[in-house]
């Protein structure tokens, strides 16, 4: 009885986590698509994935067990294009990157174009040979399909809308509710936008968020990263604040090559919110990072490279303050102008201090 009550807790409590928590990678997703924040406490979005996580989490699975391979060459290419590599989750829900797969409505291909579509953007459809089947091709058009869309409507939850009901029903839709605005538009009673597409908006959301949880390091997930960056790309711990810049010099790469594979730390700086964070550099770089940056880190442990103030109390003297926070009496001299060694009662002092040292300190004064 004990352990099925354990069990139902545990299960309740993980429900009861909220999402911001859960996928900690909301933030990044809906600023790649210029969704507003909030979106994430929309009851109509909360009820979604609360009844489709599982489904959606099983379906991102599969898709990179069917089409994985492709995954990192999608990114790149929507990368160089001037695209958020994050529409590589669109491609998913449009066909969970099966290459040969037909819709009921006659789409075809990974990024399921209809045959009028297809010929406007230049692939070839015909009774020899199909271009919507072969996935370079198919996502060069579908590029060239969202650079057009967003030049339509200006923000990228609507191109993922136009893509899935068209730029005419979208813009009625517009029209009718007399804003774009995503939480106004993916209104159910008002039905601005089809049912299908206020769906496919939500799961596209939906899978890119678990997909970024696993690219940022949040969850771990089979091979999944591996799927998503390519085999030669690994994962490494790195201090929060870090500059990508310092790492790309450390390991010998070029700057812009490791920012390529680490697009989500915006201006090449590594978030501040977090212990750690996790980036992805190529596996014949990992004895570099290990051998020099974690040498690095670990040193720094043990340099006074940190700063604690200490207010001078009665009895005080320089040799119990130099013990008490591991340094020497000579360390604090030249951070601070006593004279003949002689402090007194209220004076505040600059202690050096080892990382070690400050952080117990810190902990104790927070």
């Amino acid at each position: 009885m004990r352990h099925i009550l354990l069990i139902i807790v545990f299960a309740v409590s993980s429900w009861a986590m909220p999402l911001t928590d859960k996928y900690p990678s909301y933030s990044y997703v809906f600023e790649e698509f210029d969704v507003d924040h909030d979106y994430i406490y929309n009851k109509s979005f909360t009820a979604f994935l609360t009844k489709n996580e599982k489904r959606y989490k099983n379906f991102y699975k599969n898709s990179l067990k069917r089409g994985g391979h492709l995954i990192p060459t999608f990114k790149s290419m929507l990368i160089q294009d001037g695209l958020s590599d994050l529409f590589v989750y669109m491609s998913m829900i449009e066909s969970g990157f099966s290459t040969d797969c037909v819709s009921c409505k006659s789409a075809v291909g990974i990024w399921q174009f209809m045959k009028a579509t297809a010929k406007q953007y230049d692939l070839s459809v015909n009774s020899d040979f199909d271009e919507r089947l072969d996935p370079i091709l198919a996502t060069s058009a579908a590029m060239n399909y969202m650079h057009k869309l967003y030049k339509d409507f200006g923000k990228w939850y609507l191109v993922m809308m136009a893509y899935n009901c068209g730029e005419g029903r979208l813009a009625r839709g517009i029209k009718r509710a007399g804003t774009d605005d995503l939480s106004v538009l993916m209104r159910e009673k008002a039905n601005y936008i089809p049912k299908e597409t206020r769906n496919y908006v939500k799961k596209i959301l939906m899978v890119a968020m678990v997909g970024e949880n696993v690219s940022l390091g949040f969850d771990r997930m089979g091979n999944a990263v591996t799927q998503l960056y390519g085999e030669n790309i690994v994962q490494v711990e790195v201090e929060p604040g870090e500059s990508l810049d310092r790492i790309a010099e450390i390991i010998k790469m070029k700057p812009k090559d490791l920012l390529k594979l680490n697009h989500h730390f915006k201006n090449g700086k590594v978030p501040v919110k977090l212990p750690s964070y996790k980036i992805n550099i190529p596996n014949d770089k990992v004895v570099d990072f290990y051998a020099i940056y974690i040498l690095q880190k670990e040193l720094r442990k043990y340099s006074k490279t940190h700063y604690l103030s200490h207010v001078v109390r009665t009895g005080e003297t320089l040799k119990r303050i130099a013990d008490k926070y591991r340094t020497s009496i000579e360390e604090i001299l030249v951070y601070n102008p006593v004279k003949k060694k002689k402090i007194k009662k209220g004076e505040v002092l600059v202690i050096p201090v080892t990382q070690k040292v400050f952080e117990k300190f810190s902990k104790q004064n927070g």
